[in-house]
């Protein structure tokens, strides 16, 4: 036991680590390089290693895009796994149980119909994800088997996105420019005072499901093993999809649609460090940190100095993962 406990704090501090690196490798490269001594020059206290366009570059453009990262990530990979225990499925994730669909609708009803308001438009988000999440999942109880959860979300993605086409039907030229991106998935709309708004969020709701892991590992055995155990198998179940909804509908809102993360992350967790949500959460949450880091780190510097989507980069990791899955039958 102890050793088993061992390596899962060692599988904890690796990820760490990396994460750390993967950060460190963000800041510094890009369309516009900073010379890795000036950096640590600068943090060492010596007030000259960077000149005024490298500071504005760091302070201004790279540590809050990398920081949203971090933060999404470790967002993304959480709901997953929380999404997965709640449906008792490897294959749930928020963007095959319409939640991010959901999102996508609320944040593009928000910009085109009214002032766009961050405020607005993360409301709005978190409704529309939270409505939904909690249809697809009681269509997907009408079967018993894994096809029912993935039909009724094929259904829910389809019908949602036909309702932001038609909403996108009002936007201007320049909205529909900004909205196509969007919808591709960017970190580029990282700034201070957006990540003093969701980063607490983000950080309150993530750490309330990290406390859950009672509650997911029961779930993971069943509805009356769970009942048994002493938990309100309805209620928690609601609960932990509005804590989910909370997360990543805002997030959403900022980003776009990043798929993928969510799937792909908490199944390698398990498969590495076992099913309990002890470990698995916060391992989920390192390393959806380290993947989107990764994932924003390569969009920028690949056809540097353009940029790609990073939504499309993690569907190009995460779409063959998905194919792997079913082939092994891990979607069982």
């Amino acid at each position: 036991m102890n050793g088993v406990f061992t390596s899962r704090h060692t599988g904890l501090s690796i990820l760490g680590v990396l994460l750390l690196i993967a950060s460190i490798g963000a800041i510094i490269n890009g369309a516009f390089r900073i010379d890795t001594g000036s950096v640590f020059g600068f943090l060492g206290g010596v007030p000259h290693a960077l000149n005024e366009i490298e500071k504005n570059v760091l302070f201004s453009i790279r540590l809050p895009r990398v920081l949203l990262g971090i933060f999404a990530g470790a967002a993304l990979g959480v709901a997953g796994a929380v999404m997965q225990a709640i449906f008792r499925n490897p294959l749930a994730e928020p963007g095959l149980v319409g939640l991010t669909a959901g999102a996508s609708l609320g944040a593009v009803a928000a910009i085109v119909l009214s002032a766009g308001s961050f405020l607005l438009i993360t409301v709005s988000a978190f409704i529309c994800s939270s409505v939904t999440t909690y249809i697809t999942y009681l269509l997907g109880r009408i079967s018993k088997s894994v096809s029912g959860l993935i039909l009724a979300g094929i259904a829910m993605n389809a019908v949602v996105f036909s309702l932001v086409g038609l909403v996108l039907i009002h936007a201007n030229d320049a909205q529909l420019r900004d909205l196509t991106f969007w919808n591709m998935g960017s970190l580029s709309a990282a700034n201070w005072k957006m990540l003093g708004l969701l980063c607490p969020l983000m950080t309150i709701t993530i750490l309330v499901l990290m406390c859950r892991w009672r509650a997911l590992n029961a779930l993971l055995l069943g509805e009356r093993e769970a009942h048994h155990l002493g938990f309100e198998v309805k209620k928690t179940r609601s609960q932990l999809i509005l804590l989910v909804a909370l997360t990543v509908g805002p997030l959403t809102a900022v980003t776009g649609g990043i798929g993928f993360v969510g799937l792909v992350m908490p199944h390698l967790v398990r498969m590495w460090l076992g099913a309990d949500h002890r470990w698995v959460l916060p391992a989920s949450a390192l390393s959806g940190a380290l993947a989107l880091t990764l994932a924003d780190w390569f969009a920028r510097v690949l056809i540097s100095p353009a940029e790609l989507p990073i939504g499309l980069l993690t569907s190009l990791v995460g779409g063959p993962f998905f194919i792997w899955l079913l082939m092994k039958g891990h979607a069982r």
